[in-house]
């Protein structure tokens, strides 16, 4: 017997429920009860009905419950037969057992889920000896089978105390069983209902319980229980011993050992431990590694390390990434360079029109490189406005000079660490970008791109340009300190190259150290020729054009340029010429036919009416109004100053969103107007007579810089003198209170935007005339500049 025996929870449809055994007296009535010639069948799943037993059952079949539906209604009295098979669902009449038992319905209970359970007393057994229905449930002719009284001889009392002494043994193996079966099985003194009682809680099968119910011997019943107990008492004693042995000897840590042997048994057979493959692949590619002794030393202590570490410890993957970080860097791994000085003229001269005073510097760092062979790499910085090229400049260094090319976006990185690198102790340590980047591409020296390094920010976690100061210092570089990595890293042969759009927001120490080249905008002629060599054809490839023949001449280029573009760069062109093959893309799609040579008039039916117009810088009709030139992060720009007086007391009033340099710059034009009134002009009592109102349009785009000084004096001069100022006229310049003109910045920038403006002439300071020299003539076809050295010279020429 197993657990189950006293309890046991036999199935008919559903559920299991307990035995209950009668009372002698109950037992005793049933030999004086007559059967039925026929009753109702009930047929069970997995389990045999004894005379004496009460038996809870859940009936879920149709059969079933119409059957106990009709017993219930008359006499209450069914036959209780065994399935044969329990597997099957709808038994027929082969699949019944021949002896059964008639029960009586005690209780018949309707379940919620729909289900009947009934209780049924077993009363006595029975013979089939026809059936005589089928449907709507099986109903039989029964026989009664004869019953045995039970011997008083000393040897059947024998068997009847032996099988009480198995059972409880059986019990003692059992300890989940409530105390109430002990009890009940001792108090029972029938031997009849004993055997009964105990057969039908055996942990045995339907053939062999349905034996001893066909059995008409009582002392043959008892003989054969008996050896059912003996076996199962048997199996129960075997069970209990194995049970105690393993909880006795596996303890902790011997059921810890026991699977740590078995788990080595299985690592051999699949070729060893894991963990000591992956440390003897480390030591082989440590006897390969060329690298300096440092890294070396440190890989040797890593590794010993590692080999008195559990796996499953924390430490032990910080110290194994540790270790294959120093194996991935290429310490003294190198591409060879490229000296070929004409090829490299050929790559930048095919990647990029114009620029050529910066492939000038280019071509002379190879040169010295060539000569010198270890020269420590200068750091180039290339500043222009966005969308000319500084960022693919950089990639095409790299290709001129046969190296590899890493870029490091350092826009808004305001984490020192990201440079720096974590301490391995904290979670998540990684190394800094700069030797990741080396990690990745696998080799010391390629052209590294630190792009926008002018925008990089700063926190409480640390000032990222400050660690840039080394990085980017030839004379220190070569022992640049990584915190993840532990070790002095050389970077002396790397060529760095940063990329920023408005110098001033670069430290000052960190601009020292970076070798500043100025890339201007393009003029319209030079965007003309890259639309044709590199935006063109790279959009046609993008937009699925490539295999159609089309043109688009120069004139049309030029339209998209001057109407629908305000660019030094050539970014927001190259999103026009991306409309313009969007719209032929369409047309294709739709089968209509393209034109093989586009004009000017398409160009408004594709992208729409212009976005800017020249109209309105070439002229100024009222005298107050002058045109300036401006330089912005994104290039040169063109800007009106507008002075106009009023009825006062001689106050000023400045509006436009302007910086200080500018209110400084109207301040000082007044003063010098006001002290040179006769010169200019001027009655010196409107001064005092007069409100003046300094204004620059688009108040919500800040204005600041030192570079519109003698428009804001042009345009004072004109608003008290009423003299209009040339409609055609743009000036650009800083002015002193002694009447001086200086020179400023960003002159190629505003010579361009003016070009774009279609302005026609231009004042300049006289030393800003070396700036102008170096523009090609070409792109500066049909300008006249002015040189001045003395305000007053502008406004000879400005005034008419």
């Amino acid at each position: 017997m197993s657990e189950q025996h006293f309890f046991l929870r036999p199935e008919d449809e559903m559920d299991f429920m307990p035995i209950i055994p009668l009372n002698e007296s109950e037992d005793d009535n049933n030999a004086a009860m007559d059967l039925p010639a026929e009753v109702p069948l009930l047929p069970l799943r997995n389990t045999v009905l004894f005379p004496g037993v009460v038996l809870p059952i859940t009936v879920g079949r149709e059969k079933s419950i119409k059957a106990v539906q009709e017993a219930y209604k008359s006499d209450k009295l069914i036959g209780v037969i065994a399935q044969k098979d329990s597997a099957v669902e709808e038994p027929v009449v082969a699949d019944l057992e021949t002896v059964g038992t008639v029960a009586r319905i005690i209780k018949l209970i309707k379940m919620p889920d729909g289900g009947t359970t009934v209780i049924i007393q077993g009363k006595k057994r029975f013979l089939i000896e026809k059936v005589l229905a089928e449907e709507p449930f099986f109903k039989a002719a029964i026989a009664q089978m004869p019953e045995e009284e039970a011997p008083v001889d000393e040897n059947f009392l024998a068997y009847v105390a032996n099988i009480k002494d198995l059972a409880t043994q059986i019990m003692s193996f059992t300890p989940n069983l409530p105390a109430e079966a002990g009890i009940m099985l001792k108090n029972i003194e029938n031997p009849a209902f004993l055997i009964h009682f105990v057969a039908s809680n055996l942990n045995a099968g339907l053939g062999e319980k349905q034996k001893l119910l066909v059995s008409n011997s009582i002392r043959e019943r008892a003989d054969l229980l008996m050896q059912l107990l003996q076996r199962d008492l048997q199996f129960a004693e075997l069970k209990n011993k194995v049970t105690t042995k393993t909880r006795a000897e596996l303890d902790k840590q011997q059921r810890e050992y026991f699977l740590q042997q078995q788990m080595k048994s299985i690592k051999e057979e699949l070729g060893g431990d894991p963990n000591e493959r992956e440390l003897r692949d480390l030591q082989q590619k440590a006897e390969l590694k060329k690298w300096p002794e440092a890294a070396k030393e440190m890989f040797r202590k890593g590794i010993e390390k590692l080999e008195r570490m559990h796996p499953s410890t924390p430490d032990y993957s910080v110290v194994y990434n540790h270790l294959d970080l120093l194996l991935e860097l290429p310490w003294e791994e190198h591409t060879q360079d490229s000296y070929d000085l004409v090829k490299a003229r050929t790559i930048l001269d095919t990647d990029h029109y114009g620029m050529d005073r910066i492939k000038e510097r280019i071509l002379e760092y190879l040169a010295v490189l060539k000569l010198k062979g270890d020269m420590k790499s200068p750091i180039l910085c290339f500043v222009g406005p966005p969308g000319i090229g500084k960022t693919s400049l950089g990639r095409s260094i790299a290709s001129a000079v046969n190296r590899k090319y890493a870029r490091l976006s350092l826009g808004g990185l305001h984490d020192e660490s990201e440079l720096r690198g974590h301490r391995k102790t904290y979670i998540g340590a990684m190394p800094g970008r700069i030797i990741q980047s080396l990690r990745k591409i696998k080799t010391s020296n390629p052209v590294m791109i630190l792009d926008e390094i002018d925008k990089i920010g700063n926190d409480h976690r640390g000032d990222p340009s400050s660690a840039l100061l080394e990085i980017l210092d030839p004379e220190q570089n070569n022992t640049f300190y990584d915190n993840y990595l532990e070790l002095e890293y050389d970077l002396s042969k790397v060529l760095f190259i940063a990329t920023a759009n408005n110098i001033n927001n670069i430290q000052p120490a960190l601009r020292d150290r970076l070798e500043i080249i100025d890339l201007s905008g393009y003029a319209i002629e030079e965007k003309i020729e890259i639309a044709k060599r590199h935006l063109i054809p790279k959009q046609k490839e993008s937009h699925g054009l490539a295999k159609y023949n089309f043109r688009i001449p120069d004139k049309v280029i030029e339209k998209i340029i001057k109407d629908y573009t305000r660019e030094s760069g050539v970014r927001d062109l190259d999103r026009q010429i991306a409309g313009v093959m969007r719209n032929l893309a369409k047309k294709v799609a739709m089968e209509e036919k393209l034109k093989p040579t586009l004009a000017v008039t398409d160009v408004e039916e594709m992208l729409g009416k212009p976005r800017f117009s020249n109209e309105v810088y070439k002229s100024a009709n009222i005298p107050g109004v002058a045109v300036g030139l401006a330089w912005t992060y994104v290039g040169g720009d063109i800007l009106f100053i507008e002075a106009s007086l009023s009825e006062g007391k001689g106050e000023m009033r400045l509006t436009g969103n302007l910086g200080n340099v500018m209110k400084e710059s109207a301040s000082t034009a007044l003063s010098y107007l006001q002290a040179n009134a006769a010169k200019a002009g001027i009655d010196s009592k409107l001064f005092a007579a007069k409100n003046i109102h300094i204004h620059v349009p688009e108040g919500a785009v800040p204005k600041d810089g030192p570079s519109a000084g003698i428009t804001m004096m042009t345009a004072l001069a004109s608003a008290f003198t009423g003299r209009k100022i040339k409609s055609h006229l743009a000036m650009t310049g800083e002015i002193t209170l002694r009447g001086q003109v200086l020179p400023v910045g960003g002159i190629k920038e505003k010579i361009l935007a003016a070009k774009r403006a279609g302005l026609k002439e231009i004042v300049l300071c006289y030393v800003n005339e070396k700036d102008v020299l170096e523009i090609d003539p070409a792109f500066i076809k049909g300008l006249k500049f002015h040189y001045v050295k003395q305000m007053q010279e502008v406004l000879d020429i400005a005034l008419v």
